[in-house]
């Protein structure tokens, strides 16, 4: 890394460093919505996995998977989930706002990245509370299974996780660029994030054919959490899988930079 590099990355991170901070007095300045929007998505958590339970109750696996191997993919599946919401989240769905209001006018006179100040203005410091949740159904699922994962299977293990929560966040962010287009965006952005519910699902659970094949390839919601969960559990997967879903996660990014840097040049500010 030569010296400029090494200045602009010290400058970033600054900058995150002081986002972060602005974060937690905010967060700390209401303690209670905090602590209820923790226990709301914990609560929806334990309820998902009494699902799994009363499914296993009528049989042994679905598809291939065994019990503490869909347990292991329901927490993985909520620990990427949840790094997400904590990193860009609440960013997304706040572009269009900026866009309606002009509040981007701001910060496209900022002498910094504009996409990175609109992903990274605020952290959902309770979103990773509830991401160590995940992570610890995740270590309880594999005490089950009885793993002992070696630092390669970790070291393939996490990368495979960041490029999941790369393409939540590209496809989310390419979605919520259509505010540039039309008055809101927020539906569209939302609808994408329900969709999360089908990454905590096994795919052997779904059949070949149109509906798997756009939920792998278009919209990966498949391949997110049971890629790298396969890595772990020692699960058949096919060759292609992983090199797929690191190739989706650049391909993704790619196309949302392509769509940002198209609507800020589309972008005339709200009082044009």
């Amino acid at each position: 890394m030569n010296d400029a590099s090494h200045s602009k990355f010290n400058r970033y991170a600054r900058i995150y460093a002081a986002l972060w901070r602005n974060s937690v007095v905010r967060e700390m300045s209401f303690k209670a919505n905090f602590l209820l929007w923790i226990f709301v998505e914990l609560l929806w958590f334990g309820l998902q996995l009494s699902f799994i339970a009363v499914i296993y109750q009528h049989t042994d696996r679905i598809a291939t998977w065994s019990k503490w191997q869909v347990v292991f993919l329901v927490g993985a599946s909520q620990f990427i989930q949840q790094i997400f919401a904590a990193l860009f989240l609440s960013n997304c769905t706040q572009l269009s706002e900026y866009v309606r209001t002009g509040r981007l006018d701001f910060l496209l006179l900022l002498p910094a990245s504009t996409r990175f100040l609109v992903s990274f203005r605020q952290v959902d410091l309770g979103a990773f509370v509830n991401s160590v949740a995940g992570a610890a159904v995740m270590i309880y699922a594999g005490r089950q299974l009885q793993l002992h994962p070696t630092f390669g299977n970790l070291a393939g293990f996490l990368p495979l996780c960041a490029a999941g929560i790369l393409i939540h966040y590209s496809l989310m962010f390419l979605l919520a660029t259509v505010s540039f287009w039309t008055v809101r965006a927020q539906g569209i952005v939302w609808s994408y994030y329900n969709l999360f519910n089908l990454a905590r699902l096994p795919d052997g659970a779904f059949r070949p054919g149109v509906f798997k094949a756009v939920f792998t390839f278009v919209l990966p919601m498949l391949l997110v959490a049971n890629v790298p969960v396969k890595r772990l559990v020692e699960l058949p997967a096919a060759p292609w899988e992983w090199p797929v879903l690191l190739i989706l996660a650049a391909t993704c990014f790619g196309v949302s930079e392509w769509a940002w840097r198209a609507s800020v040049r589309h972008y005339t500010s709200a009082s044009s």
